[in-house]
């Protein structure tokens, strides 16, 4: 299938996952440097998760704002602004000097990753044929799973050996490289038509669409309960030495490529059996998080399991949401789900950090996992059954 794509559609596909990479890479990596933060600037390794749940929450009000007033931009232009934007807040995170000023690079960022992942998606289908938007679409997600690959663990052995403002600064030379290449492969793209508040109740009133929404803030918010912690989590609960902490990263990364390839294999011809094994498969490993911990290979299975269902649910998902919408809403609906799935995240950190002070890290598979378990059945009984009628 991916032999028929003309060079002209693998540039900038490429270039697509090379940025998808950098943004992830960017998001991740305070969670494989929670402690060296922690210990630089003397606080608990809960408030420095508040930088991955403020990160979130600043998507999450910014992504359909910033996208209702560039609704009328081309993807080219928002895109090389946004990674323009996104390398000079990698910078400001570098040099940051105190707590604040880091939380206030963080928030420049998110301000580039929610238009960035707004426009992703529907700007990767448009620039291929129709019968290779589900190729499209797994490419970019390819890119996230390279950032749990390599992005966090090399951001975390870069903080290790040199310290954690030299991996932001890694970051932000290798954005300024993509931003070069995407400025002569990315083709001339126009983006939706302008959408205007006024027209929000279209997709408002869409129950498909509302029902993606809540699955999007269920399911990551189960996830980020207890991937926020995942790495002192292996380090105190586990026992897992730096690294086994690391390999274990790479290897739930590596899993997320699977993922993606199961989607753009299997979502076209078993959609809802697929859309249900990926939330399954999320809250089993979930609820098994503590009893595996037990044992090293077990708890290495697990997070390998936990990294490809959580990449094959954001990949479908974000299927669903430009299914569900007309064309020209694609960017907006986009930046719905983004935002909602960035308000999960918040949730999910500040809710694992709640857990493990409350009452112990090992608790925060049990946490997210019920929250998982609420996401199927909904999924199961009420979403599924809607997209089935429209």
């Amino acid at each position: 299938m991916n032999q028929k794509l003309t060079i002209r559609e693998w540039l900038p596909l490429i270039g697509m996952m090379v940025a998808a990479f950098i943004f992830n890479t960017s998001e991740f990596m305070p969670i494989g440097l929670l402690t060296d933060i922690a210990d630089d600037f003397r606080i608990t390794e809960a408030k420095a998760g508040m930088l991955i749940s403020a990160y979130s929450w600043a998507v999450m009000l910014l992504s359909l704002p910033l996208m209702l007033l560039a609704s009328r931009i081309s993807f080219r232009k928002l895109l090389l602004g946004t990674i323009a934007l996104f390398g000079i807040g990698q910078i400001l995170s570098a040099v940051a000097t105190g707590y604040a000023m880091l939380m206030a690079a963080r928030i420049i960022v998110a301000c580039a990753h929610a238009v960035f992942w707004s426009i992703a998606s529907p700007a990767a289908v448009k620039i291929v044929p129709e019968k290779f938007r589900s190729f499209a679409m797994s490419m970019v997600v390819t890119g996230t799973s390279i950032a749990m690959i390599f992005g966090l663990p090399l951001g975390r052995i870069v903080g290790l050996y040199v310290g954690w403002r030299m991996t932001f600064f890694c970051v932000a030379v290798v954005a300024f490289l993509a931003l070069i290449y995407m400025a002569f492969v990315f083709p001339k793209v126009e983006g939706g038509t302008s959408f205007k508040m006024k027209e929000l109740p279209m997709i408002l009133k869409n129950p498909v669409m509302l029902g993606i929404i809540l699955m999007s803030f269920l399911v990551a918010g189960a996830y980020y309960t207890g991937y926020s912690y995942i790495e002192p989590f292996l380090k105190q609960v586990a026992m897992f030495k730096d690294n086994l902490v690391t390999i274990t990263l790479m290897l739930f990364g590596a899993a997320g490529i699977l993922g993606s390839f199961l989607f753009s294999c299997v979502y076209d011809k078993h959609r809802y059996h697929f859309i249900r094994a990926s939330i399954t498969l999320i809250a089993v490993v979930m609820l098994c998080l503590k009893p595996a911990s037990k044992f090293t290979w077990t708890m290495i299975l697990i997070c390998m399991l936990w990294g490809m269902a959580v990449t094959a649910f954001s990949v479908t998902f974000q299927s669903e949401t430009i299914k569900a919408v007309p064309e020209e809403a694609s960017a907006v609906a986009m930046s719905m789900f983004s935002g909602i799935y960035n308000l999960g995240i918040g949730c999910g950190t500040w809710i694992g950090g709640l857990v493990c002070t409350h009452a112990s890290m090992g608790y925060i598979g049990f946490a997210g996992g019920i929250m998982a378990v609420i996401a199927i059945l909904y999924c199961s009984f009420i979403l599924i059954p809607q997209m089935k009628r429209k």
